[in-house]
């Protein structure tokens, strides 16, 4: 996080002063509000495309071009058009996992039916202790976060002594995220360097978004990546980011508009994606 000094005007100060003793929000937070206001910054906003339980019912009909997203957010993850692999949103740039474990960066033109970005702005980085195992990193990031009914966005870089990731293949229209999820390919890698992405989302969401932690992994050489299912590590960094603001842009496609959506996705996202609360 940068300071910002500036001279500012006695009568804005003043005008500061009473909105931040009117609605006891620091003046710092009432600066950076009107700063991301003024230049267009979705400050911690969470930018969503279509619905965990659309895609639970094997909604993959793309619904938003690459370029809008990267519009939205610099940091995030998704899917493609028909279940195409796993996308992972870093610096801006967007990458595709596929189901052969290949690794490609896409254009602007390729189109997702779920995704989910962020404008990356976090406080100071912290460095973790170490994580013999996955269950290990979750337990570090579940005491440094400050509510469970808050959204955060993540990343972690460093050197990884074991990583487990998946990738979904393309899958036709209509088959369900479970079925496709039972015949994904895994992979596993070992000392190795990159990063995670993803987010927590608290369990009231579920319909909405993936519960609990969504990460996904992607090497420092572009050349691994995938959902994450297991790690293990030491010397990690974690970048965190609670988000306050959630903008859900729901799909207009036929499949989205004519789609039964009444049932609660919760048992087949903890099957599918292998959710960790």
């Amino acid at each position: 996080m940068q300071q910002l000094n500036c001279v500012v005007r006695d009568g804005l100060w003043d005008l500061l002063q009473r909105r931040s003793n009117e609605t006891d929000e620091p003046v710092s937070h009432i600066i950076n509000r009107a700063l991301a206001d003024y230049l267009g910054f979705d400050a911690h906003t969470i930018y969503q495309v279509s619905t965990s339980t659309a895609l639970v019912e094997g909604i993959y009909q793309g619904a938003v071009r690459v370029g809008t997203l990267r519009e939205h957010g610099d940091l995030g993850l998704g899917t493609f058009e028909n279940l195409d692999g796993e996308m992972v949103v870093l610096g801006g740039e967007v990458y595709q996992v596929r189901g052969d474990g290949s690794v490609r960066e896409v254009g602007d033109d390729v189109l997702s039916p779920f995704a989910v970005v962020t404008s990356f702005s976090p406080d100071t980085p912290i460095e973790l202790g170490p994580c013999p195992n996955y269950e290990s990193l979750l337990a570090q990031l579940d005491r440094l976060r400050d509510s469970e009914n808050m959204f955060y966005s993540i990343r972690i870089d460093g050197h990884f002594d074991a990583m487990q990731t998946r990738a979904v293949c393309k899958a036709e229209k209509g088959f369900r995220l479970i079925n496709a999820a039972a015949v994904q390919p895994e992979f596993r890698f070992s000392d190795v360097s990159g990063t995670l992405v993803g987010f927590w989302t608290p369990s009231y969401a579920r319909t909405l978004s993936i519960p609990g932690y969504h990460l996904h992994f992607l090497s420092q050489d572009r050349t691994k990546g995938g959902h994450v299912l297991g790690c293990g590590g030491s010397g990690l960094r974690l970048q965190l980011q609670r988000d306050c603001n959630v903008q859900i842009a729901l799909p207009e496609t036929e499949d989205f508009l004519n789609g039964d959506l009444r049932r609660d996705p919760g048992a087949d996202l903890a099957k599918a994606e292998g959710v960790k609360k």
